[in-house]
């Protein structure tokens, strides 16, 4: 059975996300900690998280999948967006452990002219401040497009980070098919060479989470514009091969197409069809 989901909105809370998902023929999903362009984030209802924990034991749920927002950059030249990076995910993190044993995904960051190196540097200074033994989450470092100073566009740049990382046990990566495509990772036509090469430089046993988005533009183009399942430069054919995989299609997946309900609906309907 292919766990998959989509990206809902926390504002409806909870319990409602996960029934939401069950509409959709999901059994699991992805939301935003907070504004995904920052801010306070909501408080949280504990009841309705209860709620929802029950609601995923009784539905088979996969493991959901928080995202922190786009504007967490702990490698910037900038204090205060360094401060706020930490800030953001201690408090992410911490409220995780209400739904324990899920995921907390987030971009690496953008080095902004400090050069790959001294990101990478700055990358693990606050995984190492925030990271816990007792934590149940994982975190996933997103695999990115490359544009700009992106950092996370090579495997290799992935395996830098958690090397740095005293609490690697507690990291995973989550793998961005427009991102991998657009980095330059030809996952359409030899998605068993890019896999091959993830478990060389990382090890699949990392590969914890997928991002199911075609991509707008082409191979190696480095601009992360996420389109329609089967209307952008991966394809139809190349999502078959992603998701009867016999380790990915095993993975829970989360869209992040440029959707209403409706199409993820449809979305999650096709994929499911594809994997049987």
């Amino acid at each position: 059975m292919l766990n998959i989901g989509c990206h809902l909105s926390v504002s409806k809370g909870f319990e409602a996300m996960g029934k939401q998902a069950i509409e959709l023929g999901g059994n699991t999903f992805q939301f935003f900690t907070r504004n995904p362009r920052g801010g306070k984030a909501k408080e949280i209802d504990t009841e309705d998280v209860n709620k929802l924990l029950v609601l995923m034991k009784n539905n088979n749920f996969a493991k959901i999948l928080a995202h922190a927002p786009y504007t967490l950059n702990p490698c910037s030249a900038n204090e205060r967006t360094k401060e706020f990076a930490f800030e953001v995910m201690r408090d992410d993190l911490a409220k995780m452990e209400l739904l324990p044993n899920n995921m907390y995904n987030f971009h690496p960051g953008s080095h902004v002219g400090q050069g790959v190196e001294k990101g990478i540097e700055l990358i693990c200074d606050l995984l190492n401040k925030v990271l816990t033994e007792d934590m149940t989450t994982t975190v996933l470092l997103e695999t990115m497009a490359g544009k700009g100073s992106e950092i996370g566009r090579t495997f290799e740049e992935l395996r830098a980070i958690i090397d740095g990382v005293n609490l690697s046990g507690k990291l995973g990566v989550c793998l961005d098919t427009c991102h991998v495509f657009d980095g330059g990772y030809d996952i359409k036509d030899n998605l068993e060479a890019v896999l091959e090469e993830f478990d060389r430089v990382i090890g699949l046993d990392r590969l914890r989470a997928l991002h199911l988005n075609d991509s707008k533009n082409p191979l190696g183009s480095h601009k992360d514009r996420h389109e329609k399942i089967g209307e952008g430069n991966i394809g139809l054919e190349a999502f078959e091969r992603i998701v009867t995989n016999p380790l990915l299609g095993k993975l829970p997946c989360y869209l992040e197409t440029p959707n209403e309900l409706d199409g993820y609906a449809r979305e999650i309907a096709l994929l499911k069809k594809m994997a049987e």
